[in-house]
């Protein structure tokens, strides 16, 4: 059977879109495969971060995404509990609220242009594995199915990942809350903040504004549970509403509403073979901090560029195992701090709410608690492990810095190569060593000054760094990072 794709991804949500613009404009031959046909995605995520927002800003997307929304610098919950977006370090110092219809739209744009295939109407049933490849069995809605074959396959299929279950794989967790309820609304009234949360014990809602005259409304009620399948109302929303915020501001005209219960749960594997998964079906968690989308997001950046390069021949050994190594420490730490606000949120009795509140000011009022918690929330503090003995910078996200050329780090980060940013644009040791890479590295001057020497990989996270090293020192971290040369480079001197 001859191979329909260098990968096929199960799932076009903003993880397998993200993934499938990265390889095809690699080169890689992607296909993708979704379920929907035509189907806006009204249901989901609402909230894009600041590091997700530095990964579209290295694929050209995030100004235009940001226009589509609303941007919130300080978030309050709680009555006085603040959180002050405005000092992140990055362009990106807000909280972006946009319906995900909106990232996927941009991500499916990019990737069709990239040259992905986009094949709707159309879900995986079941896959076999080999040594060479994947066989994928597909069947289209009106019931014919084929089995086409690919060299790797990305399950980003969602919580219910069919993929997954094909792999074996358990999915370990628990149910955390049940009966939350979604809706898009209009208000008959502003609410007092941009983002207005709160909780009584009894109940909590939270506004969030899109930004052109809808509100997402999230809202759950104590004494009211019941199945996920219970049809929801409006006169529900709005009761619920006026129990944890103390109005419904005239909420009206829903276009969409739903129920469902939140999980966490994650799985043990990220891969399996040439199968990865990604976003929700590797995990879940509850919508609190809306972190899911992102962490999705940010799964696809990591593996699209390491996929590219096994499919281009230069991967160095285990590049491709270092997904799990980087990626499942993250999810379990989104899992476990999504799962701690909403255990905060639900809090009943009284005098724990006054402790939560109480928690929650000193959080926000001392400082290197506050970077802390915003780091997390943000993703711009997530870092990968890194060897004994390296440099400080090593596997941490690389801050988006002015380049000699005029150029912004994430602005050069758009062609898809590693950077190897040098205190000067003439440096000898990076150019010399440099060279024998230029296929997958674009050797760069600092546009300010700087001690060092870093390695930064194209997901934005630097690979290596060292102050003022030799050419040969450049070439050593040259080769373990971004495999063999294409050419001998000459020695200088």
């Amino acid at each position: 059977m001859e191979y329909a794709a260098d990968v096929l991804v199960v799932g076009a949500g903003p993880t397998g879109l993200l993934l499938a613009g990265d390889l095809a404009a690699a080169g890689a031959g992607c296909v993708v495969v979704e379920r929907r046909q035509g189907e806006s995605n009204l249901s989901r995520a609402f909230a894009v971060h600041a590091r997700t927002l530095e990964q579209l800003d290295a694929r050209g997307l995030a100004d235009e995404l940001a226009a589509t929304g609303h941007r919130l610098r300080a978030l309050r919950a709680f009555g006085d509990v603040t959180v002050d977006m405005s000092r992140l370090p990055s362009r990106f110092n807000y909280v972006l609220i946009t319906p995900q219809y909106e990232t996927e739209r941009l991500l499916e744009r990019r990737a069709r242009a990239c040259g992905a295939e986009i094949w709707e109407g159309t879900e995986a049933v079941g896959l076999r594995q080999d040594a060479s490849g994947v066989e994928v069995t597909l069947r289209r809605r009106n019931g014919t199915a084929r089995t086409v074959r690919a060299r790797y396959v990305v399950g980003a299929d969602g919580a219910r990942s069919t993929v997954r279950r094909a792999l074996g794989l358990a999915f370990p967790g628990r149910s955390v809350v049940r009966s939350m309820m979604l809706a898009d609304v209009r208000l008959a009234e502003d609410p007092p903040d941009a983002l207005t949360v709160n909780a009584t014990g009894d109940a909590f809602a939270l506004l969030a504004p899109f930004g052109d005259g809808w509100y997402r409304v999230v809202a759950w009620d104590r004494h009211h549970q019941v199945p996920d399948s219970a049809p929801v109302g409006l006169p529900e929303i709005r009761r619920t509403m006026r129990l944890a915020l103390g109005s419904d501001y005239g909420a009206h005209d829903p276009r969409w509403m739903s129920r469902f219960h939140s999980d966490e749960r994650q799985v043990p594997r990220y891969r399996v073979g040439r199968v990865f998964l990604a976003g929700d079906a590797a995990h879940i968690h509850s919508p609190a901090g809306g972190l899911g989308m992102n962490t999705g997001m940010q799964d696809a950046a990591n593996l699209s560029w390491k996929l590219a390069a096994a499919l281009q021949g230069w991967a160095p050994p285990g590049l491709l195992d270092s997904y799990q190594t980087e990626r499942h420490p993250v999810g379990r730490a989104v899992l476990l701090a999504s799962g701690a606000i909403v255990r905060v949120v639900v809090t009943g009795p009284p005098p724990l709410r006054a402790v939560r509140n109480l928690l929650g000011r000193a959080v926000t009022g001392v400082a290197p608690l506050r970077r802390r918690a915003t780091g997390l929330a943000s993703g711009l503090s997530i870092a990968y492990p890194a060897p004994k003995g390296a440099h400080r910078l090593t596997g941490r996200r690389a801050p988006d810095i002015p380049l000699a050329d005029g150029r912004r780090l994430y602005q050069a980060l758009r062609d898809g190569c590693f950077l190897l940013v040098a205190p000067r644009a003439d440096d000898p040791a990076a150019a010399a060593a440099g060279a024998a890479w230029a296929d997958r590295v674009r050797t760069l001057g600092a546009g300010g000054p700087t001690p060092s020497t870093v390695l930064v990989r194209p997901d934005g996270y630097i690979a290596w760094a060292a102050d003022r090293p030799s050419a040969a020192a450049v070439r050593d971290a040259l080769a373990a990072h971004c495999g063999p040369p294409r050419f001998r480079a000459p020695v200088p001197g």
